[in-house]
């Protein structure tokens, strides 16, 4: 098994990121910050002639990246009760992805892989986070991808994730589970 983490944050060490940390330590696994890549965002071309044009970005070698991966780490901080804008911009540029000559096989490809979301909020994360994770079972679901456990945690200064026990231990529970 090998895996992908995909952060969405844009605050180094932030505490999405620290929570991720605790439940990857030890393991192998590639860490993917999207803040560091240029990502145009989609310019939806599904219903015109033209379709969607070639973008000169960096997102194309992300989704080879991932590919390699059979089980993904969503990481995202939660801003505004849903997750990061540069998390929603890579998701969404999956709508070209489906229609790329490229990746023809991207649906089937995404189908054979498992999935978590980790994120953290501020604003009762335990309660106001859950719009979040339903959202990403939606996409999950879409792409036929195995939607395995989420972990939401709670902190908005940076460190304030390690106060969160309930969080930290289901990183540890999280970490166990993907070494089986």
């Amino acid at each position: 098994m090998s895996i992908a983490v995909i952060y969405g944050g844009t605050r180094e060490n932030g505490n999405t990121e620290m929570l991720t940390e605790h439940a990857v330590k030890g393991l192998e696994a590639e860490t993917i910050f999207l803040s560091n890549y240029e990502i145009k965002p989609v310019i939806d071309g599904r219903h015109t002639e033209k379709g969607f044009g070639n973008v000169q970005d960096d997102y194309n070698q992300l989704i080879d990246r991932i590919l390699l991966h059979d089980t993904l780490i969503f990481a995202t901080p939660i801003y505004w009760y849903s997750m990061s804008g540069t998390m929603k911009n890579f998701i969404d540029r999956w709508s070209q992805t489906l229609r790329d000559s490229e990746y023809v096989n991207f649906k089937t490809q995404m189908a054979e892989k498992s999935a978590y979301i980790i994120a953290v909020g501020g604003d009762q994360p335990y309660i106001k986070g859950l719009p979040l994770i339903q959202q990403f079972q939606y996409i999950f679901d879409f792409m036929g991808i195995s939607f395995k456990g989420y972990i939401l945690g709670e902190g908005n200064k940076p460190g304030d994730i390690t106060q969160d026990k309930r969080a930290w231990l289901a990183a540890e529970q999280l970490r166990e589970s993907l070494k089986n």
